[in-house]
């Protein structure tokens, strides 16, 4: 039996930062460095911003950046990803050990921890929410990170209501109140750090029975974690304070995070300068250049912005199924035609261009990359063998992105390389982050579907498995590109459950290079950086990927 308290290898994400087209606002005086509420003696507030509203609060429904930021300050993890170290640290486990085969992990939890109703944190309620995620009838659209667990995939994928399944065959248990084992369907390393995951956070079966869909309301919502709900304006603000029954309350400094709905990241930038807001761009990938430009020229900003690199890729999504992306010629046409070291530069400001999905320093991830480089003959010529030569004959399709003013520079940019490099017409569609998640899902009918759209990847942990086989698996993950099954994606699965990492390594660069070289399902074009400033009284990490933990953030009295 082996046992873990800390385990798996730090990330090391080399990304290169360049300089970097958006109106920005005129400078506003700065607010100084005073510390809020410090001198007056009253509640300590921080107040923080987000592009886009979280679309759920709810751990087993969560899927995206600005549902998992709140997220992890509500519910406690079985164990914590450390936001200076990317290292699975204890939270609500305590310990835990794994099986010589690698196939049984038995987590030990704290005894200390309670819902903020009073009721223990057990096991119970881990085992619950596992078997809720994992349900077909809950629809978590992050349920396939689960399907290591036994039996997990197949109970999922049970097609409702011809079919049936025993949802106690699932490879997780109470053994006792503290006491919670998973057995997995083969040995994987990185277990570890899925279980720091909001997918098999504990939720209260209770209060979901009472109050169903609205169970995660203000007025209803139970949780763990540091911070409580209080408030949650829709497209306005969700207001965030200390949660008295924390086991570690006495080390949350921060009294009440003010977290502010803002898409408009030159708005987001006034408010910061005007000292309205204590941090901004914590939940972008990058202010706009313009903005970026001055920031960084600026002698006050300058000294308190922090840039560093984002285990994070944004990328151009193809429906494969709705013509003309269901000819690989068009696909990778767009794709080469994408200018990508020029959308870092001059429109994006910071991170790398970006031809494979997965960055240097995820495990597996290849180096050199792989796939398909910016190249405008060959994506005319790509063009052309496709039935459209110098763009004679192709419709007018439709990209489709989220609301924010870095996004909707990009779309720009991408539409204007489109136009020059290939003389097609892409109209642009915008919508506001929720509806424009949902929007994009696989289930979504063809005919509902634009023909690309954009979305991005940010790492749940540091492996390869996390990028190819948990995003583009062809019916093990979203597949939101809808693409058919593929020797790619036996790889992708196989390279998951081998043991021999120089093996994996290989077998990963195979897989990048057939997805996103051969069979283009997507247009990787930049490994994100983080632009983010903080006022100089506030004291923080600045994780590569993990959520921020408001709870150890300090402000200097």
């Amino acid at each position: 039996m082996r046992k873990f308290l800390w385990l798996v290898p730090i990330l090391g994400l080399l990304l290169v930062l360049a300089a970097g087209c958006t109106a920005a606002p005129a400078p506003a005086a700065s607010t100084g460095d005073a510390a809020p509420q410090a001198a007056s003696g009253e509640p300590i507030t921080v107040r923080v911003s987000t592009i886009a509203e979280p679309s759920t609060l709810d751990p087993n429904l969560a899927e995206d950046t600005y549902s998992i930021t709140p997220i992890e300050q509500l519910f406690l993890g079985l164990t914590n990803l450390n936001n200076e170290t990317g290292v699975p640290e204890p939270e609500l486990a305590e310990s835990w050990t794994v099986s010589d085969d690698g196939l049984t992990w038995t987590f030990n939890l704290r005894k200390d921890a309670v819902w903020s109703d009073g009721n223990p944190v057990t096991a119970k309620d881990v085992e619950y929410s596992v078997k809720r995620a994992v349900k077909p009838e809950t629809a978590s659209p992050y349920a396939y990170v689960l399907y290591l667990i036994k039996n997990a995939q197949a109970i999922n994928q049970t097609v409702l209501p011809t079919d049936t399944y025993d949802i106690d065959t699932l490879g997780v248990k109470a053994v006792d109140d503290y006491t919670v084992q998973f057995e997995l369907e083969a040995p994987a390393a990185y277990f570890e750090s899925i279980s720091s995951m909001w997918t098999l956070r504990p939720v209260p079966s209770w209060v979901i029975e009472e109050f169903g869909d609205a169970w995660t309301d203000p007025a209803n919502i139970v949780v763990n974690g540091p911070y409580l709900l209080k408030e949650w304006k829709p497209a306005e603000q969700l207001v965030f304070e200390k949660n008295p029954t924390y086991f570690k309350k006495d080390d949350v400094q921060i009294d009440r995070v003010e977290l502010d709905v803002i898409s408009d990241q030159n708005t987001e930038l006034a408010l910061y300068e005007s000292g309205d807001i204590d941090v901004a761009g914590d939940n972008a990938g990058s202010f706009p250049i313009e903005a970026l430009t001055r920031i960084r020229s600026d002698a006050t900003l300058s000294a308190e912005l922090h840039e560093g690199p984002r285990a994070s890729t944004t990328y151009v999504g193809f429906t494969m199924t709705k013509p003309p992306f269901d000819n690989v010629l068009v696909r990778k046409a767009f794709s080469a035609a994408i200018d990508r070291a020029t959308m870092v530069k001059d429109v994006v400001g910071t991170g790398v261009p970006a031809t494979q999905f997965a960055p240097k320093g995820i495990f597996g991830a290849p180096d050199p990359e792989v796939g398909i480089a910016s190249d405008v003959e060959q994506a005319k010529a790509w063009l052309a063998e496709a039935g459209y030569p110098d763009g004679e004959g192709f419709p007018t399709v439709t990209y489709r992105y989220f609301s924010s003013t870095l996004e909707e520079a990009l779309a720009q940019a991408l539409q204007a390389m489109w136009k020059e490099n290939l003389n097609v017409d892409v109209q642009l569609e915008s919508m506001e982050f929720p509806a424009f998640l949902a929007s994009t899902a696989a289930t979504v009918p063809v005919e509902e579907m634009p023909e690309m759209w954009r979305l991005g990847w940010g790492a749940d942990y540091p492996d390869e498995n996390n990028w190819v086989y948990e995003v583009f698996h062809c019916t093990d993950s979203q597949n939101r590109p809808c693409a058919e099954c593929t020797e790619a994606d036996e790889l992708a699965k196989a390279a998951g459950r081998e043991t021999d990492s120089a093996k994996r390594i290989e077998m990963y660069r195979q897989v990048e290079e057939m997805m996103f070289g051969d069979e283009v399902r997507v247009a990787p074009y930049y490994h994100r950086g983080f632009t983010i400033l903080a006022k100089p009284y506030i004291e923080r990490a600045y994780p590569a990927f993990a959520p921020p933990n408001w709870d150890t953030w300090r402000v200097n009295q």
